[in-house]
């Protein structure tokens, strides 16, 4: 594919770094987080306490529990944050005057489908950049973004966070939106360097929309996080199968459980595996392995929830100005507008 044919959100000089891999869909030539998956999850599952980063949940499998989860009527996030869209999105494309639109951890994009609506309303025509490590997933977002939306015009990339908002053009006015309450999903030390990165890497007239769930009662939390129905359970335990996959190991999830609880002192909901007889875990490209105790566990999500008005305040220390804050009538779920600070 020619030079001129990359699209024009992606800098200039990380044109070589991208190549297609669907219609309208790019990957990153060279991606060193996928290098040695195996060792990557190694470094996590041997430290104390075991954990894993939650990026491996979205393998296909992963992707179709997680669209599942957001329909249980427990999972009260995406239906509040959804509602909040279809009644303020006029306001919030009204308020951030921009020509892009790049959604962080993408999925199907279905809640997105309000702010671009409103973005061909209010300005004709206007570009749609989906990034996600998830490649069904981005995919099924194109169709649904070319069906619904087809005055969009629309970029797959297929990445992590990072090196999609590192490779969109610091001169094209754009709206980063994350949605979901994903953010929740970064521990602090990721938190600050997520924030450092993508303020870094904004330009000047740059905005950003992020959804945050609320802190509120330990049940109605662990409920969201515990479904009657079992499909997170499912959801947070086939991650050992992805990773089984990936690391050529022996995980057998006859021999796990899952459980969840809402830890008040760090305002997070944590989702773990717990075994239910000890194992042996091995690793057979990597020589190693260790032994996984009855009712040891390991931590595969987090879900931190926020203070609106205290993340407002934190975030102008990462060069990141309140403009608005919207939430529904019951005040469980905020989408809070920022813009680029201009100082």
């Amino acid at each position: 594919m020619r030079k001129q044919d990359k699209p024009d959100i992606l800098a200039t000089i990380q044109h070589n770094l991208w190549r297609p891999s669907e219609p309208s869909i790019w990957s990153l030539d060279t991606d060193p987080g996928n290098q040695n998956q195996g060792l990557s999850i190694l470094r996590t599952l041997l430290d104390q306490p075991r954990w894993l980063e939650a990026h491996h949940l979205y393998d296909r499998r992963g992707t179709e529990l997680f669209e599942q989860i957001c329909d249980l009527p427990e999972y009260y996030l995406t239906r509040t944050e959804n509602s909040i869209l279809v009644r303020e999105a006029q306001r919030m494309i009204a308020a951030a005057p921009v020509q892009c639109i790049v959604e962080l951890g993408a999925g199907t994009s279905k809640k997105t489908l309000h702010l671009l609506r409103e973005q061909v309303r209010q300005r004709q025509k206007g570009t749609f950049a989906a990034i996600d490590v998830s490649l069904p997933g981005l995919v099924v977002s194109r169709e649904i973004v070319q069906k619904q939306v087809p005055q969009i015009k629309f970029h797959g990339l297929h990445a992590r966070y990072e090196d999609g908002i590192s490779s969109i053009e610091e001169s094209l006015p754009t709206l980063f939106v994350f949605l979901g309450s994903s953010v929740g999903n970064f521990d602090h030390s990721e938190f600050a360097r997520f924030f450092h990165h993508l303020s870094g890497s904004m330009g000047a007239k740059d905005f950003l929309l992020l959804g945050v769930d609320r802190v509120k009662g330990a049940e109605l939390l662990e409920k969201a996080y515990n479904d009657s129905r079992g499909v997170t359970a499912d959801f947070i335990l086939n991650v050992f199968r992805h990773i089984n996959r990936l690391a050529k190991s022996n995980f057998d999830l006859q021999k796990m459980r899952y459980h969840c609880w809402y830890n008040p002192q760090w305002q997070q909901v944590e989702m773990y595996a717990v075994s239910t007889a000890a194992q042996e875990i091995r690793f057979s490209s990597h020589t190693a392995s260790f032994v996984w105790g009855k009712n040891d566990r390991i931590l595969v999500e987090i879900s931190r929830k926020f203070d609106p008005s205290r993340l407002q305040q934190q975030l102008q220390f990462f060069g990141l100005e309140p403009v608005e804050h919207f939430t529904d009538t019951r005040e469980w779920f905020s989408l809070l507008l920022f813009r680029k600070s201009r100082h």
